[in-house]
């Protein structure tokens, strides 16, 4: 199926895209937050979103680049709690959270702090953005112009941002706020304009009177409802989503796209909306400022970077979802290999399912998609091997089949990631370690003979499961042992637990002379 005939769902904007603005050479797509706290895994949720909206614009042969927003001049008006010292943080309230110091001491600023930690971790799934710091765009008055197009339509703007307010915005209402010259914080009236660009300003702060000229100090800065359609005017945007919130009715979206029509007389962008994203076991949604959260590094810690692209390209924006860390881990591996597959015909779907996972892993992959299929080791048996050698790259030597350079890189990936996940969140049940000094208290006469004649058994060089498993049912039934008896002896004896891993594939990945060796040890 040809991309512009897709019904993924970043395809089907895409075209929305280019159908609304057909004569735009340069298509952008926008995403931004104010970082006033971590941004978590539920924050990337519009970055990628945004990524692949800007991918499946480029597949349809159009130039399109990503821009995000750090609105680092928005005012602080909480101090998250998470904070080292938050009462002393208290002191830079309704600064510019730019100027604020960074309460870790690692980097200039507090926002710079949280931006840095996104940065970083972003292109580690092939996302590369051009980040816009607001801060320096409202500083080196490069909005000047902007800022004086909005007074000189404040009237109309009120009128429109009153269709959706319960309480009127006063008659002298200025869409515009100031940092205060003496205290810089933004608790300032406007008491003046002289039609061009000085502004008359009280601060209820300290209680400064002043005047500033928002062409040569950047003082001045837009309220969010104008500063969103102002800048979608501005940067050119074709589209820019919105989270379940700002497409409320009434919301920011709905007055940005009436202000963006009415006022700045452009677009408006297509938009979308994108669904919170939970934890599993996490009631309601994360928070910044609680410090409950998860980050796209931790979730890098044990989901590889394509599978963290498919559990968002995956689903449609608008669909919340939970991202698991316990056991369910196992499940998502697995239904991302079988999309793999899909999209490498190793795996028999419908015309209709095959155009919709392929389009999926091409929006998973990190770059390119592979010529050929790497390889999929199940990550249950990713941390059955590390359980058994502690180590990832011992784990690594252990896999017994022959692996291209590529697909060593998978593998250890994976392995690494079975082993933050052993270390950070699996259940007991899938710890284990080989006792090399094995007890058998508790045992029976009849399971101590039958670990005796397995002992015996692991002479013989099986190379396969299925033959080494039906062994264990023969020595079962010759001392009259159910399953649950048979096997329970085994993994006691060798983990010290009463369940454990396919016994048969963790015999030959121990090595049948080691297992041997615990096994001549039961008395």
């Amino acid at each position: 199926m040809k991309h512009k005939e897709s019904m993924y769902w970043a395809d089907q904007i895409a075209r929305r895209i280019v159908e609304r603005f057909p004569k735009e050479k340069l298509y952008t797509v926008a995403a931004g937050i104010t970082p006033s706290g971590t941004v978590h895994i539920g924050h990337f949720r519009e970055i990628i979103t945004t990524d692949i909206i800007c991918r499946a614009i480029k597949s349809l042969g159009k130039k399109a680049r990503f821009i995000y927003s750090w609105d680092d001049y928005d005012r602080i008006r909480k101090v998250p709690k998470n904070v080292p010292d938050p009462k002393g943080f208290e002191k830079y309230m309704f600064m510019p959270g730019v100027d604020a110091p960074d309460p870790w001491g690692c980097h200039k600023s507090y926002t710079l702090h949280f931006e840095k930690e996104a940065e970083e971790a972003v292109p580690l799934v092939g996302i590369k953005p051009q980040f816009i710091y607001q801060s320096n765009m409202y500083r080196s008055c490069k909005y000047a112009e902007e800022i004086k197009y909005v007074l000189e339509n404040r009237f109309q703007i009120r009128v429109i941002l009153n269709k959706y307010r319960k309480e009127p915005l006063p008659e002298n209402w200025y869409p515009v706020a100031i940092y205060c010259k003496k205290c810089n914080r933004e608790q300032t009236e406007i008491t003046d304009w002289d039609n061009d660009y000085t502004l008359k300003y009280h601060c209820k702060m300290c209680n400064y009177k002043g005047e500033t000229n928002f062409k040569k100090e950047g003082l001045t800065k837009l309220p969010w409802r104008v500063d969103w359609p102002m800048r979608w005017r501005y940067e050119r945007v074709s589209s820019e989503g919105g989270g379940k919130e700002h497409n409320t009715p009434g919301g920011s979206i709905d007055t940005g796209h009436d202000l963006c029509k009415n006022v700045f007389k452009y677009g408006p962008p297509v938009r979308f909306m994108y669904d919170f994203i939970t934890v599993k076991g996490q009631t309601g949604k994360m928070s910044s400022s609680k410090g409950d959260v998860v980050t796209l590094k931790e979730n890098l810690e044990v989901y590889i970077p394509e599978l963290t692209r498919y559990i968002f390209a995956g689903s449609k924006p608008q669909m919340e979802f939970k991202i698991s860390f316990d056991e369910d881990i196992f499940k998502v591996y697995e239904d991302f290999y079988k999309c793999e597959r899909i999209y490498f015909g190793k795996e028999n779907v419908n015309d209709r399912d095959k155009a919709h996972w392929s389009r999926v892993y091409e929006m998973s992959v990190v770059n390119k998609a592979p010529k050929k299929m790497p390889v999929q080791p199940a990550f249950k048996h990713c941390v059955e091997l590390i359980n058994l050698h502690r180590d990832s790259e011992k784990a690594l030597e252990a896999v017994p089949e022959k692996l291209t350079k590529s697909d060593k890189e998978r593998y250890l990936a994976i392995l690494i990631c079975a082993k933050n996940w052993l270390a950070k969140y699996a259940p007991e049940q899938y710890k284990f370690e080989l006792q090399e000094n094995p007890s058998s208290a508790g045992l029976s006469e009849k399971q101590k003979a039958a670990l005796k004649d397995l002992a015996k058994a692991l002479n013989k060089n099986y190379t396969d499961s299925k033959e080494l498993s039906s062994v264990f049912g023969e020595i079962a039934k010759k001392h009259d042992l159910g399953f649950k008896d048979f096997f329970g002896a085994v993994y006691q004896v060798l983990i010290n637990k009463e369940r454990g891993p396919r016994l048969a594939p963790f015999i030959l990945a121990v090595g049948r002379p080691k297992i041997r060796k615990i096994l001549d040890k039961i008395k």
